[in-house]
């Protein structure tokens, strides 16, 4: 594998998560999932940080970031607090409780997203493909989402 192929398989992958996003009863956002689960992992790498270091360490426009901000608070997994240091600022950082809907999407399975990217129905081989991409996830995430 190449750099190149690597790349390519990294922007699958994320096709595929996104595919396997729970979206009924969210509504229409400005926001794609992408953009929010970027900054939601930025933000839990950088708790108690503001939209604008959130936007400069992602290279998100900070429109964005904000429209990001604002959407993950409304379902409970952000927080936002004024910095006492200036108290013009926002400082912003993950709830540190579980809102239903961030539990509903860390439970949802890939299976079926899965399945649509190999293009079978065989449970065998799905089973299979997701039990090497929770290996790749144990070994390359930091952090896992199962906290």
């Amino acid at each position: 594998m190449n750099g190149v192929e690597l790349f390519l398989l990294g922007r699958t992958l994320m096709k595929i998560g996104e595919e396997a996003m729970p979206t009924e009863g969210i509504g229409e956002h400005s926001t794609s999932i992408r953009t929010v689960l970027i900054v939601v992992s930025d933000i839990r790498e950088h708790p108690d940080t503001s939209v604008g270091e959130v936007a400069a360490r992602t290279g998100l426009p900070q429109s964005a970031v904000s429209a990001a901000v604002a959407r993950l608070k409304t379902v409970g997994a952000l927080e936002t607090m004024t910095d006492p240091r200036d108290r013009r600022r926002s400082l912003i950082r993950e709830s540190p409780q579980v809102s239903d809907r961030v539990s509903e999407v860390r439970a949802a399975p890939v299976d079926d997203a899965v399945a649509a990217a190999l293009d079978t129905d065989d449970r065998q081989d799905i089973a299979e493909t997701v039990a090497l991409l929770e290996e790749l996830a144990r070994r390359l995430i930091p952090r896992t989402l199962n906290r």
